[in-house]
């Protein structure tokens, strides 16, 4: 079916999935508002129009699922610093460049002179490092839990082939804390989307006291519009029969159990430490830092870097929208002073951001 800005692969299956959650949400007899925690959700449902296709008292809202996003500008001043050192070859995946810290971007650093590469893994990162031996090639490592198992190889591949100039400025971030952190601050939330990606390394057991400690539904989804229909209705039946839990929609690629060898190598070089998100602030264990044993990776203690408190974009309510807070329509810069050609806030920037979501597929309301 096309058309309306939808598009599916089976349209008769779609509309009768449609159809499915107007007569759910209509015996729920209530707002429903369920957030999708992965910034690849967000851009299926933007592309595939589907929050016009859903029940009016129902909403999508987009989390904290966009690596990018949710990096802090102080956390982005503290890379930009690394990457103006001599000598020192920063890698980075492509949305990175473009997020600002408190005046500047990777992207402005490299028009200075700075060395700045796109690489689109963490081995591209060990192989720049192995072919300039005579720089310091640093890994700028935003992502969530499906970044980290490749980022802890290539650390133990640097080590074990003894290329000391190899190292990684962790920014990466775990995803079930985060969710602990909304639903301690009491967002009114009915239940969420939970991401494929994330959910294929770590499993279900995570998410566990989403349902457990806060009765609230949650249902692993994949990226295909059909997967994301399915997913809302199930998630529509588990409140409407007031029975949360933890349902894979997507045994495709996620197992019950995850991914074991992902995980032993990412905690062999990694712990979980007290992180800092942007708009939420600093969440217990909800990020990765290097083990005593591996500290010689770790670029922020190589370079010395000590990140500054850098404060949030004027006017940018990116915050507010990996929240749950506000739509991006909500945000008086969007469309105006905040475009893909001149982003303000990271939300408009990373090709998974909600601003961008909307900004390219249309404001759904």
């Amino acid at each position: 079916m096309t058309g309306s800005g939808h598009i599916f692969e089976d349209s008769a299956l779609a509309l009768k999935m449609a159809e499915r959650a107007h007569l759910l949400a209509g015996r729920i007899g209530r707002p429903v508002s369920l957030m999708e925690v992965c910034g690849t959700h967000t851009m299926s449902i933007a592309r595939a129009g589907l929050r016009r296709l859903l029940p009016r008292n129902m909403k999508l809202l987009s989390g904290p699922g966009c690596p990018v996003c949710v990096t802090p500008p102080g956390v982005i001043d503290g890379i930009l610093s690394v990457a103006r050192t001599p000598g020192v070859i920063i890698t980075a995946f492509g949305d990175m460049l473009k997020v600002r810290g408190a005046c500047a971007s990777l992207e402005d650093c490299r028009r200075s002179g700075a060395q700045v590469q796109i690489i689109y893994s963490a081995q591209d990162a060990l192989e720049t490092a192995r072919q300039n031996p005579r720089n310091r090639v640093v890994f700028a490592g935003a992502g969530f839990e499906t970044t980290t198992p490749s980022a802890a190889l290539a650390v133990m591949q640097a080590r074990d082939e003894k290329l000391e100039n190899f190292s990684v400025y962790p920014a990466f971030k775990l995803v079930p804390p985060a969710l602990r952190a909304l639903l301690e601050n009491k967002t009114e939330l009915d239940g969420f989307l939970l991401p494929g990606h994330v959910s294929s390394v770590i499993g279900l057991a995570p998410y566990s006291f989403v349902a457990g400690e806060f009765k609230k539904p949650c249902v692993v989804a994949g990226f295909e519009a059909l997967d994301i229909l399915h997913a809302v209705n199930l998630l529509l039946e588990q409140i409407l029969a007031g029975e949360p839990k933890v349902e894979n929609a997507y045994p495709r690629a996620v197992r019950a159990q995850g991914n074991p060898e992902a995980t032993r190598v990412t905690n062999a070089v990694f712990t979980a430490a007290t992180a800092r998100w942007r708009a939420i602030g600093d969440i217990p264990l909800s990020g990765l830092a290097f083990r005593p044993d591996w500290s010689a990776f770790d670029a922020r203690t190589v370079f010395e870097i000590s990140e500054p408190d850098t404060p949030e974009p004027p006017g940018c309510l990116c915050g507010a929208v990996i929240t749950g807070r506000a739509a991006p329509s909500d945000c008086p810069l969007f469309r105006t002073a905040c475009t893909p050609a001149d982003a303000k806030g990271p939300c408009m920037v990373s090709s998974e951001g909600a601003c961008a979501a909307w900004y390219r597929y249309g404001d759904p309301l």
